[in-house]
């Protein structure tokens, strides 16, 4: 069934519908986690390890679903994943409102885990690639920064928190789950062609400039599957970016209790926790347009190197002096979110749009595994030694060596075509 015509392309629909959805959801699950840190630590005397055990989880689950969920956006479309994914991730909000025991915790993690797998990343960058092709980077830097601007619901989630209870501040935000997610998920579709569109809004008759079919790669044989998986491309890619899966798993959680540990105050340690999502932002949509532009694995490892400089002044805080918060905040936020959008870009250079969603799916599961690490081990440092420093150095050293990694991914290769079924 075709779309009604409109002034505005729908692929912008999608992107602003992924853009919102994705600003919710990771607001309240991922930046938002680490408000409610401190006061179930309180309630429950639970230990930072066993609290952040729970982001392990969640990195654990999402890590085994996304391929999966890769797979079915390929087969199904993203909308009926969207919309399962947000009612499960509102369920898993109500059940952590419910909380008494350690086993209920963790329930409510895998819950919204599962929830966020179906709705997240892997799905709203499938559904966002299928709608563009000049203009993907642009597209994808944009949608994107919805995670980045989710940063906004942390001082909202620490007002509630404060206001009312932990409690009752998960039944509202879950609440608002339903309210905000399912109807916008109703909005999405799968690929332009089912509804008499061509990428970018084209017409058949449409000119381009030469400039611009310049910059767009011609049209070559996408990868299989088992393809990209036995690829060093592939691995170059998950391997270099899974030290920031690592330090920016640890650094969210655990970015409030860090400060109040130094004595910063829980107001204003929720507003440098907001920062980091926000200045993001800037990374996600200019890593994003120029990625349309530039060579991707650079622009990768200067992303990369970026956020290496930001977890140096993160860790030499105490000894320099809070001002060194401010460059801190603005390179994490920059390093980490530039590389959100060009990882798309490179899985869909290297490997194809036709198995995008399947192929990414495994680069998230590899990556989330990564994600898994980071916060218990900064728990772990913190329950032994009563501090965190040490622990940030550690991960710059490690997106170091992603660096070099991704400076040494293998170029670009023609897959041969083939002329049965693509695995």
């Amino acid at each position: 069934m075709d779309l009604k015509p409109s002034k505005v392309f729908y692929g912008w629909w999608i992107v602003g519908a992924c853009f919102l959805i994705a600003l919710y959801t990771s607001g309240v699950i991922f930046y938002g986690f680490t408000a409610i840190f401190e006061p179930i630590a309180d309630e429950f005397g639970w230990s930072y390890a066993q609290i952040s055990f729970a982001q392990s989880i969640r990195g654990l689950e999402v890590g085994l679903v996304a391929p999966l969920v890769g797979i079915l956006v390929d087969r199904w479309g993203p909308r009926r994943l969207i919309f399962g994914g947000v009612f499960i991730t509102g369920l898993g909000l109500l059940l952590l409102s419910r909380t008494d025991s350690l086993s209920i915790f963790y329930i409510a993690a895998v819950l919204t885990a599962i929830g966020m797998s179906s709705s997240g990343t892997t799905v709203t960058m499938a559904a966002v690639t299928n709608w563009f092709r000049r203009k993907v980077g642009l597209a994808i830097g944009i949608m994107v920064c919805g995670y980045g601007a989710s940063g906004f619901l942390v001082p909202v989630m620490v007002k509630l928190i404060d206001t009312y209870d932990w409690r009752t501040a998960m039944v509202i935000l879950g609440i608002g789950v339903f309210i905000i997610g399912l109807p916008l998920s109703l909005l999405v579709r799968h690929k332009p062609e089912q509804y008499g569109y061509l990428p970018d809004g084209e017409l058949p008759s449409t000119v381009i400039p030469e400039a611009e079919v310049a910059a767009v790669p011609a049209p070559r044989a996408d990868a299989g599957v088992k393809q990209a998986l036995k690829s060093r491309a592939f691995w170059h890619l998950a391997l270099a970016l899974m030290p920031q899966f690592i330090a920016v798993g640890a650094v969210i959680t655990h970015v409030m209790p860090y400060l109040s540990s130094l004595g910063i105050t829980r107001s204003m340690s929720g507003l440098v926790a907001t920062a980091i999502p926000l200045l993001s932002i800037g990374g996600r949509l200019g890593f994003g347009w120029l990625g349309d532009k530039f060579d991707k694995r650079r622009l990768s490892a200067g992303a990369l190197a970026i956020l290496t400089l930001g977890l140096l002044c993160f860790e030499y805080v105490p000894a320099v002096g809070t001002w060194l918060l401010v460059p801190a905040i603005i390179f994490l936020g920059m390093g980490y979110g530039g590389n959100i959008p060009i990882l798309a870009l490179l899985v869909r250079e290297y490997f194809g749009q036709n198995k995008f969603g399947t192929i990414i799916g495994f680069v998230w599961g590899v990556l989330m595994l990564g994600n898994m690490i980071g916060p218990p081990v900064s728990g772990w440092v913190f329950d032994n030694w009563g501090s965190y420093q040490g622990v940030w150095l550690v991960f710059a050293g490690l997106t170091a060596i992603g660096i070099f990694i991704m400076l040494n991914t293998p170029a670009v290769k023609i897959w041969p075509r083939k002329t049965g079924r693509t695995p």
